[in-house]
């Protein structure tokens, strides 16, 4: 029978300590992606409380419930934000090294500033309305009889004047157009991202 020497067994245990340690890092790796997926799901439910709450605002101008409502919706990014950050940073230890990882929480949280900035630019530029259909404030008009006054908005229609308004409009359309546009290319790009996500904790689990 043939005898095992001392370096063998050391060996072996050495094999088996590799081992037991890649297993361990394995779950600690799916542990912070589980985690971030969860970061991700808090940041869809925010901003559907967000739409929520602008469509309601909008239906009844009632803006110091709908500021309250952006208040908590901002503590809960910069909360959001912050633990992915410490994601970040864990996939740069050496029990959890992984740099491709950290560089993918990264890109998300880069997509996801982009989302935030342009959805309140739609929500600013919808508060505002098109220029040729915002309501007209009398502030400035004199009132000369009780029941009436002198509108200082009231002016001939000229083509160019005609022509001004048509121009803001479509600027204001084509802005609106871009925020949108642009909020659409980061969800898919962030719903991409959460994807990568999944096929590495499949990986790792299998």
């Amino acid at each position: 029978m043939r005898k095992w020497s001392v370096v063998e067994e050391l060996e072996k245990v050495e094999i088996s300590e590799e081992g037991n340690h890649g297993e361990r890092d394995s779950l600690k790796i799916v542990a912070v992606l589980r985690r971030f997926v969860g970061v991700q799901q808090r940041r869809a439910e925010a901003y559907a409380r967000l739409k929520r709450g602008f469509e309601n605002y909008m239906a009844s101008g009632v803006e110091s419930t709908y500021q309250q409502l952006c208040s908590e919706i901002t503590a809960e990014f910069n909360d959001c934000s912050k633990q992915v950050l410490e994601m970040e940073s864990q996939f740069l230890t050496a029990h959890c090294f992984r740099e491709d990882l950290s560089l993918l929480l990264r890109s998300v949280q880069n997509q996801e500033k982009m989302k935030l900035q342009l959805t309140a630019t739609i929500q600013v530029l919808k508060r505002a309305g098109r220029p040729s259909e915002r309501p007209v404030s009398h502030e400035n008009c004199r009132f000369s009889k009780p029941t009436g006054h002198e509108c200082v908005h009231i002016q001939k229609i000229t083509e160019a004047s005609g022509t001004e308004e048509a121009e803001a409009d479509a600027e204001f359309d084509n802005a609106l157009k871009e925020a949108i546009n642009g909020v659409q290319d980061a969800v898919t790009a962030i719903n991409d991202h959460l994807e990568e996500v999944r096929y590495e904790i499949a990986a790792l689990e299998d």
